[in-house]
């Protein structure tokens, strides 16, 4: 991956390996994966210096209860949901969500949406995070089928009312571009009601991959820009050694 971005034209490449998940182990690296992953880093980080910038970096979901020094970058993100005493899966295959619905929310879409925003309101109470990862994740099916009625107004206040509750506390969010990758969706997350209000309330902004495809790892970067200059934004961030530096866009 490092080497193919290199051939780009990338002058430097942050990776995120997912945090370790106790209730979920085969959807992330393992406790002594992560150490793996930390070494191999910081070798790569001194074999490259001079040539790229290699940032050790964690993709941490809200949950996972783990020691989060030692990394560059921490992105935030929400795959799961706590109800009552379980920790349920939601980035899932579609039939899976809706059970998920079904099961927990009484068929009621608008619900599970709530619940999720609800849920990524709270990611400052878990870890110092960076970044705000892929922001309307339970939108990942959406261009194929209707789970719930995205253009409503109580779903659009729900997504607005938790970036209100982020704005401050996390200083960036990202827009992503990996289900585009993985063939889910034909424009990024976050959706562009949501990219103007979080130019409204301030938020700084990163463009990423989220690439689990080295051949992938620049995916639809130079719309993505577009979309965020139509949306309001003059400028991107891009972590370097000195942190994150704005870029205009």
């Amino acid at each position: 991956m490092l080497l193919i971005a290199y051939k780009k034209g990338f002058q430097s490449i942050g990776f995120s390996g997912h945090s370790y998940m106790y209730y979920a182990p085969s959807h992330s690296m393992t406790a002594p994966g992560t150490e793996l992953y930390k070494q191999e880093l910081a070798y790569l980080k001194e074999r490259y210096a001079g040539i790229m910038d290699v940032f050790c970096g964690l993709e941490v979901d809200m949950f996972s209860a783990i020691d989060l020094s030692g990394y560059d970058y921490l992105i935030g993100s929400v795959h799961y949901l706590k109800i009552g005493n379980e920790i349920v899966g939601i980035d899932r295959p579609a039939q899976i969500v809706h059970e998920v619905i079904d099961r927990y929310f009484h068929g009621d879409g608008l619900a599970y949406a709530k619940a999720y925003y609800k849920t990524l309101a709270q990611l400052p109470e878990y870890g110092n995070f960076d970044i705000i990862g892929h922001y309307d994740l339970i939108t990942k099916h959406m261009e194929r089928e209707t789970i719930f009625d995205v253009t409503s107004k109580e779903y659009r206040w729900a997504a607005i009312e938790a970036a209100e509750a982020l704005a401050g506390k996390i200083p960036y969010f990202e827009v992503n571009t990996g289900a585009i990758a993985r063939g889910f969706r034909t424009t990024p997350y976050p959706d562009k009601f949501i990219l103007k209000e979080m130019n409204r309330l301030g938020f700084g902004v990163v463009i990423s991959s989220d690439c689990h495809d080295a051949h992938m790892v620049d995916c639809y970067f130079e719309e993505s820009e577009k979309l965020l200059k139509e949306c309001g934004f003059k400028e991107q961030y891009v972590l370097k050694k000195e942190g994150f530096v704005p870029m205009e866009l």
